[in-house]
């Protein structure tokens, strides 16, 4: 996968390559990450990348020019890469978006400034818009970054195991049942014994239902949309009637 990010302040992307999953992922050779500075294609002799909105109005907006040369030159470095702005504007970034990325055999990442970038670019250069949330970042060069370590999780290899990324959150439609290690007791806090019991049978279920219960507690809004077997239907049956026997017992108790 091949990562060519789009920027004004290329010192911001090298802070993702100094360690962790993306720094290993690297020097194994399964991703490759370049920053292009934008500023870089701008013509005039101050290299003038911003200017006044027409209309009137507060702020600076990227110019036009020298973004549409920086992507034509990534473009042609790189065929097959897919072009993404982010954007507040753009589609929500999640796990199955991530996974859909990954396929893809590069990404060319543009990072927006100032009050945005002007919309001609977005008509004629960019083939989708991407937001890590609904809120407003001075760039998009955080978004970029959680962009590349999101999707490089997801590619073949660069956890060490496969497994790894397959049982993480929303991978699954689910949080991600809790964790545990030593020691086994913890001021008082105990790891739950079915952890300890050495049945694999039985740890994959506790984890199961422990994820169906966290993501009732924490994101009831996943299960909305998520396909649920009937092992687990069946789990929250059971929680259902245990719900009302307690609440009844209480209602009789006062």
């Amino acid at each position: 996968m091949i990562f060519t990010v789009l920027t004004l302040f290329s010192e911001m992307i090298s802070a993702l390559l100094t360690g962790g999953i993306v720094k290993r992922a690297i020097e194994y050779q399964y991703i490759s990450v370049e920053s292009i500075n934008i500023r870089d294609f701008a013509k005039d002799r101050h290299r003038t990348v911003d200017d006044r909105p027409y209309g009137g109005g507060c702020g600076m907006v990227m110019k036009p020019e020298p973004v549409a040369e920086a992507i034509r030159h990534a473009r042609k470095k790189h065929p097959e890469a897919y072009t993404l702005l982010l954007t507040p504007q753009g589609q929500l970034f999640n796990q199955g978006l991530a996974q859909k990325l990954a396929d893809q055999p590069g990404l060319i990442l543009v990072c927006g400034r100032y009050e945005g970038i002007d919309e001609r670019i977005l008509e004629h250069l960019v083939d989708d818009e991407l937001s890590i949330g609904d809120y407003v970042l001075t760039g998009g060069e955080l978004a970029a970054m959680v962009v590349i370590d999101a999707v490089t999780r997801l590619i073949p290899g660069t956890l060490g195991g496969e497994y790894s990324a397959e049982e993480d959150s929303f991978s699954t439609g689910l949080l991600e049942y809790p964790h545990y290690t030593r020691p086994r007791s913890f001021e008082g806090a105990e790891v739950p014994e079915v952890l300890l019991s050495g049945n694999h049978a039985a740890i994959k279920e506790w984890r199961r239902q422990a994820s169906v219960v966290r993501t009732l507690l924490k994101r009831p809004d996943l299960l909305m949309d998520k396909h649920l077997s009937s092992d687990d239907i069946r789990f929250m049956t059971k929680l259902q009637k245990d719900l009302k026997t307690i609440m009844g017992n209480h209602s009789t108790a006062s």
